[in-house]
């Protein structure tokens, strides 16, 4: 599904990613942890054109979209929630529903063979009830569970064969929280590969088969969630649990 091979990014003369490789297959969930400067951001950055590879090489699908536009990288399959959410604030519910819906993005490198749930508005509507009672209000007027919920639901109606999430649970209650963890849940159950960017490891390891753990733009640990939670030497350096 999604490969990525050596990343090296640069924010000026700054090396901030060092060789960063990674990879999701069809149909798992995948986790980027580690601390605030880790590199986390940036590689979703780098993976999306947002940021420039200087070195290495990304790849969905088979398709080489190594510093692609993003618009060009989006309509190769990517459904993105960024971390903060992205929703414009005089556009109502219904409109960003509809705006999504009419996307022709996804459903490219799908084949009749993958068994993945697509997505039309009333699926989303029923997994967001939260926001199914306020299409008509503006982006502005939900509060930032809310908005996460649209985030989501705007991604999913492009049918994306990759939906990438950064910090999902950034800012939110926890029972907030909770809900878009049994959401997140529900869609990797229907198939749909995920890569999350989540400082919240709790969160991250109840959704995520495997995770990669970054520091100062290095990859310190990939492996399963299981492999992570037995590895507690790695855990108190990095992520201090």
């Amino acid at each position: 599904m999604l490969h990525v091979d050596a990343l090296h990014t640069y924010y000026g003369d700054s090396h901030i990613l060092h060789g960063v490789s990674l990879n999701v297959g069809a149909g798992e969930c995948v986790a980027l942890l580690g601390r605030n400067g880790a590199g986390k951001t940036t590689t979703l950055k780098t993976i999306l054109g947002l940021a420039t590879a200087a070195r290495g090489k990304v790849s969905l699908k088979g398709v080489d979209i190594t510093n692609e536009q993003t618009f060009q990288i989006i309509r190769h399959g990517i459904g993105y929630v960024p971390e903060h959410r992205g929703i414009f604030p005089t556009l109502t519910v219904g409109e960003h529903l509809r705006l999504a819906a009419s996307s022709k993005v996804a459903r490219i490198g799908r084949t009749k063979s993958q068994r993945v749930r697509t997505y039309v508005t009333d699926d989303v509507l029923k997994m967001f009830p939260r926001i199914a009672g306020k299409l008509d209000n503006f982006g502005s007027q939900l509060s930032g569970g809310e908005q996460q919920m649209l985030a989501i639901a705007r991604a999913l109606l492009a049918n994306p064969a990759l939906l990438v999430l950064d910090e999902p649970s950034e800012g939110l209650a926890p029972a907030i929280v909770d809900f878009l963890e049994e959401r997140l849940l529900e869609i990797k159950r229907g198939g749909t590969p995920i890569l999350v960017v989540e400082q919240n490891y709790y969160l991250a390891t109840a959704l995520a088969d495997r995770v990669y753990l970054l520091s100062q733009g290095e990859v310190k640990f990939s492996g399963t969630t299981d492999q992570l939670a037995a590895a507690d030497q790695i855990r108190a350096t990095y992520l201090s649990v």
